[in-house]
């Protein structure tokens, strides 16, 4: 009996074991992301689906088993991907869905704006709009079929079976339909050579921004609409214009703004820095995810504003914006990361939006005691600041000066109650489960954050902006640029790569040329000019004199795309022009300066017809409509007065300096020894040398 009892357990063991083998062989699965870097990549490399990297080999794979390819692309702090991996990508049943009928792609689009690029366009030529999680279907040689953003598992589900089945009964249909799309990719934003004569004309600005100014929102500053983006550059351009312009109503505009900004929920009043953007009209309710190009374009901002209106907020917004990102966003090399989560897991241990952030009225009733029923005024603990699930989001709604008044405090009793509520509040804070870290370094963000760090030093002189400017600077000099001159695009755990593009150029170039104007060390403009050389060999086209966004050497894409319209961040034609239009002074170099006027040359109609999405040329176009300045200074006391000189806002000149002799063409033959003469001119036409700055300055007021 024992012995007949041994022998069925040792069956029924065999047949548990068997069904256990069964069931795992079901949902065997080869995720490849487990050897990537990116952490948004790593983020899916536990899932069931065979993601895999974009590269040749996986492409070759997807033609030789004629399967259909599912690109699906976002980023580390995108709230909506977290979900869609949570509803579909974690999800057994789905994941046998993909990889029975699909080669399924991971990207990250930070890493790999290239990809992103064409497939965005793709989904917005179908779908009408775009946005991520970008999720597209392609055939096996990468041309797109269908598309969109986020999907619910239930629509995801329904889309892959339909598409799959049409692919496998239809394909003809399928290709057909790819053909005609593709089409469509690459003669969206095509460009044509403006064979006209060039004429800038004041006009056109002025025309531009009568366009924009009826959709700009007067009340709450902004755009007009449900949600409001910062668009910092937008609003350094409306800032210079309506300085140069005396349009008063214009820069009301944008003061309104950068206060609103800078006192609502999209400002991290506790850590400091700014989110992505409010999904309120009032710059309430922000979406939580903290990115650095953000931030580095608002430090240029606050700090430009600072020297028009010396408002004491504006200063203190960007010390706060840099004290985070030193403490939160900075490796120890100088190097910068790219972004913080939205998302962050509550005392459940589950992951919500702003969960680190937010509080509740009971917490702070607990942490900040008797002082709690002063803040709760300050930062509207109310109906005011109220978001949901009884949580609070801290909103400012008075003036530092309106606010003393009106609870009888000084000012100076107030400011050391909001030194201490935040010091406060960071410690409980910090207690808490931190949002991820995306920590890749991206070269172009990198130089958007040193050019903040030179604006802040230009603005405010404090010495320690210019050392991390320098830092950071080099930290790129060293780790981003190749021995052929080229640029990696990207940097993660002690490895350059990616091969850049031009944003990267660009925007490195743009940066080393302000950190040439507070250090006056020429190393950062030769470096700028060799750049700027390298991207002209193998960025440039000819027919056109646009630059694309891959470089000649480019493979696995199924076309080169151009990026001309600026969006959060300026696009890499307008940057580029701009720092054509630079370099030709600095080096009298007129086959740049013929370049960058025939890229404005191409544009200028669209700018005017839609400005907010051209902004960046419109910065350009003032240089050309109005008097630009090469302001040279030369002798030994040249780095205090060309520090003088920017204390004042000068948007239209350009600034260069030495100590000693120089080759640089715009410095040749100004050096006089025990002397330091300022040198104003006009294409070509200077006026008599001054060595006071303030008589310098009335000349270029004047």
């Amino acid at each position: 009996m024992h012995r007949q009892l041994l022998l069925l357990f040792i069956v029924l063991f065999f047949i548990s074991c068997n069904q256990k083998k069964t069931k795992e062989q079901q949902f065997k699965h080869t995720n490849e992301l487990i050897n990537e870097s990116s952490p948004y990549l790593l983020q899916h490399a536990h899932n069931p689906v065979d993601w895999k990297a974009w590269n040749t080999e996986n492409l070759a794979k997807a033609k030789a088993e004629n399967k259909l390819i599912i690109i699906s692309v976002g980023y580390s702090a995108c709230h909506w991907c977290h979900v869609m991996e949570k509803e579909s990508f974690e999800n057994d049943s789905v994941a046998k869905l993909m990889n029975d009928n699909f080669i399924s792609i991971k990207v990250d689009r930070e890493e790999r704006p290239d990809i992103d690029q064409i497939y965005m366009n793709a989904v917005q030529l179908m779908t009408g709009k775009g946005g991520w999680p970008l999720n597209c279907i392609a055939l096996p040689d990468g041309r797109p079929i269908f598309g969109g953003t986020y999907f619910t598992k239930q629509e995801w589900i329904k889309m892959l079976t339909e598409i799959a089945a049409l692919y496998k009964n239809d394909p003809q249909k399928v290709i057909s339909y790819a053909d005609k799309l593709i089409e469509g990719i690459k003669k969206s934003d095509l460009i044509q050579l403006n064979t006209n004569a060039v004429d800038f004309k004041s006009s056109d600005v002025n025309t531009a921004i009568k366009n924009w100014k009826e959709v700009l929102d007067f009340q709450n500053g902004g755009l007009i609409g449900d949600s409001k983006f910062p668009m910092p550059k937008a609003l350094h351009f409306l800032l210079r214009y309506s300085i140069q312009n005396k349009d008063k109503p214009l820069q009301k505009y944008v003061d309104k703004t950068l206060v609103n900004m800078a006192n609502g929920g999209i400002n991290d009043p506790i850590g400091g820095g700014f989110y992505r953007y409010t999904v309120d009209s009032k710059w309430h309710i922000p979406h939580f995810e903290k990115m650095l190009y953000d931030n580095a374009q608002l430090v240029s901002l606050y700090s430009d504003a600072h020297l028009i209106t010396k408002n004491e907020l504006y200063k203190k917004k960007v010390a706060e914006t840099l004290t985070f990102v030193e403490r939160e966003l900075m490796a120890s090399n100088g190097a910068f990361y790219s972004s913080i989560d939205a998302d962050s897991k509550n005392k459940s241990g589950k992951l919500e939006e702003g969960a680190y952030y937010t509080w509740e009225k009971e917490e702070l009733q607990k942490v900040l005691k008797s002082d709690f029923a002063l803040f709760q005024k300050y930062y509207n603990i109310n109906a005011t600041g109220l978001w949901e699930n009884n949580k609070y989001i801290l909103f400012k709604t008075q003036s530092n000066i309106d606010f003393a008044k009106e609870n009888n405090i000084s000012i100076t009793e107030l400011n050391a109650k909001l030194k201490n509520w935040k010091q406060t509040l960071l410690q409980a804070r910090e207690k808490r489960a931190r949002p991820h870290l995306d920590d890749k370094t991206l070269t172009s963000w990198n130089a958007l954050m040193i050019k903040g760090y030179t604006n802040a030093y230009r603005s405010f002189k404090n010495p320690h902006y210019k050392e991390i400017a320098i830092k950071s600077a080099s930290f790129l000099l060293n780790n981003q640029i190749q021995k052929d001159g080229s640029l990696y695009h990207s940097y993660k755990n002690g490895k350059s790569s990616i091969t850049g593009f031009s944003e990267d150029y660009a925007s490195v170039v743009d940066a080393f040329i302000a950190v040439y104007q507070i250090t006056l060390d020429e190393k950062w403009l030769t470096k700028a000019k060799e750049l700027t050389d390298y991207s002209l060999s193998h960025f440039l086209d000819k027919k056109t004199s646009m630059l694309y966004f891959t470089s000649n050497s480019s493979k696995n894409l199924i076309t080169r795309k151009m990026e001309i319209r600026d969006d959060v961040i300026p696009g890499s034609n307008s940057v580029f022009a701009q720092n054509l239009f630079l370099l030709g002074h600095y080096y009298s170099n007129a086959a740049y300066s013929k370049i960058a006027r025939q890229m404005l040359h191409n544009v200028t109609a669209d700018a005017v017809k839609y400005p907010t999405e051209y902004y960046n040329w419109l910065h350009l176009m003032l240089n050309y409509t109005g008097n630009y300045y090469e302001v040279a200074v030369s002798g030994k006391e040249v780095l205090s007065r060309i520090n003088t000189l920017q204390t004042y806002y000068l948007p239209n000149i350009l600034i260069a300096g030495s100590t000693k002799e120089s080759s640089l063409p715009i410095m040749e033959n100004r050096f006089i020894p025990n002397e330091t003469y300022i040198y104003i001119c006009v294409e070509g036409a200077c006026k008599l040398p001054e060595t006071d700055v303030v008589k310098a300055v009335s000349k270029l007021l004047n």
